[in-house]
């Protein structure tokens, strides 16, 4: 992706190996500070993942396969490794496929650095696919909606639910995006939007409870992206998901989430037994350290809903567009 750094226009991923150290983008900084942040060992890597500094399902685990690496350079315990990166964000499965894929390649002898290599040019070039896949579901002058961000940042290229936009937009299609707040970490409008206006795509953002009403005045469709995907269609993304899903197909506009093979979890049956991350009530009721809940009052904060398969039109993957009900498709598709 292109971002400023140092006054430049550059091509980035969202975090890379560099020597002995991992860089990358400090999501929690921007739109305003576009900053990078060097991680040297796999403690400091878990704690990247834990407060968010890098997020978005694909690259939360190309983040941990790094922090893979990071341990073996270290002389850390691998499983112990393992064990400490897969405790940080209980619901992205990339995350649990990303450890077992470096345990599995190093326990062949593989070189750790390649292996992590590897496996972060895979996502960016499943996340191509994705858009080229994508891009024809999105019309010339399509309105379309999306969630959060999962975009670039979230996936070190390209996106997953933002990739079919990049690709109809850079094919020359007209369109315009409605780009959700995303409460209460503002994602949407924080991360969303920001790649939005480095890419020069036409958009606004809408609170999170205007999403009816736009969906009502003429969204053509909605794209999002997946943490976890069960075997019978249902997912778990961003909260706030779910009330989009339902309106949209109440509505009849066709609702999509876009994700690599490394976020289906075919062990689980649906999306009841995905796990919901629970976060800190302070996200809720704090702004940068400042109360502004009445004293006395709880906050609740999943970071997650599922949202069931009945409500999803297609999902968006490396291998095409196919319906929830062809979830068994993507069995035997290789992630490396």
């Amino acid at each position: 992706m292109k971002i400023r750094l140092d006054g430049k226009v550059q091509d980035r991923r969202a975090l890379w190996l560099e020597g002995d150290k991992v860089r990358m983008i400090d999501q929690r900084l921007l739109p305003h500070q576009v900053v990078l942040l060097d991680i040297y060992n796999c403690e400091d890597m878990a704690e990247a993942i834990r407060n968010m500094t890098v997020r978005g399902a694909p690259a939360i685990g190309a983040a941990a396969a790094y922090g893979m690496v990071l341990a073996k350079n270290q002389g850390m315990d691998l499983q112990d490794a393992a064990k400490l990166l897969k405790s940080t964000r209980p619901t992205a499965h990339d995350l649990f496929f990303a450890v077992d894929f470096m345990i599995e390649t190093m326990a062949k002898g593989e070189d750790a650095k390649e292996a992590a290599d590897r496996y972060a040019d895979t996502i960016v070039e499943k996340c191509r696919l994705i858009g080229e896949h994508g891009e024809g579901l999105i019309a010339n002058g399509a309105r379309v909606m999306t969630h959060c961000n999962a975009g670039a940042l979230a996936t070190l290229d390209h996106g997953t639910a933002l990739a079919p936009i990049r690709a109809a937009w850079r094919k020359g299609k007209p369109l315009f995006v409605y780009v959700s707040e995303t409460r209460p970490r503002w994602q949407g409008m924080k991360l969303t939007a920001f790649e939005m206006v480095e890419e020069g795509i036409p958009h606004a953002i809408i609170p999170d409870g205007a999403s009816g009403h736009f969906l009502r005045l003429g969204t053509d469709i909605v794209i999002v992206g997946a943490d976890r995907i069960a075997a019978n269609g249902d997912f778990a993304n961003k909260i706030g998901t779910f009330e989009k899903a339902v309106l949209a197909h109440e509505l009849g506009v066709p609702f999509y989430t876009a994700a690599p093979i490394s976020t289906f979890d075919l062990k689980m049956e649906s999306g009841k037994d995905i796990p919901i991350e629970n976060r800190s009530p302070t996200e809720v009721t704090e702004v940068d350290g400042r109360l502004i809940a009445p004293k006395g009052s709880a906050a609740l904060n999943p970071s997650f809903d599922v949202t069931p398969h009945k409500y999803v039109t297609g999902i968006i993957t490396e291998i095409g567009v196919i319906k929830p009900s062809e979830v068994h498709k993507v069995k035997g598709a290789r992630m490396t």
